[in-house]
């Protein structure tokens, strides 16, 4: 895919059970273990949109062995 291609392609964020996010093009089925997050866009807006919500970037099983060993 050219770089002019990747700008024109419509994208979509995509996340797995682990609440980790990627991008992935809109038009393909998503691969297993992946679900769509609801949001749509060039390259560039879904990255911005990962950037915006993955704020933590420990896997949710990390996340909840962590908050349980704190207590």
């Amino acid at each position: 895919m050219s770089n002019a291609q990747t700008h024109e392609a419509t994208y979509r964020v995509v996340v797995n059970h682990e609440e980790q996010y990627s991008i992935y093009a809109a038009d393909r089925e998503l691969p297993a273990g992946w679900r769509d997050a609801g949001v749509t866009g060039t390259r560039e807006a879904c990255l911005a949109h990962v950037e915006t919500v993955w704020t933590d970037m420990r896997p949710a099983s990390l996340r909840a062995r962590m908050e349980q060993a704190a207590r």
